[in-house]
């Protein structure tokens, strides 16, 4: 699990059309717009627990902005 000081760049690397509607919302509060779209967010046991429940739709990789 990553520490609160990690950064973590998120990208949405598949398409979110014909998903739960959970998982879309979810994209929408990680601040995911489309695809090939990035965010940097620090690493929280929330921030995780969401990226959890989208795994197979986005990457993650450790950023240092």
């Amino acid at each position: 699990m990553a520490d609160k000081e990690t950064k973590l760049k998120i990208t949405q690397v598949r398409s979110a059309v014909g998903r739960n509607v959970k998982q879309k919302r979810t994209l929408k509060a990680l601040g995911i717009r489309r695809m090939n779209h990035s965010v940097v967010h620090e690493g929280s046991p929330q921030i995780m627990g969401m990226i959890k429940k989208v795994e197979h739709l986005v990457t993650v990789e450790a950023s240092d902005a």
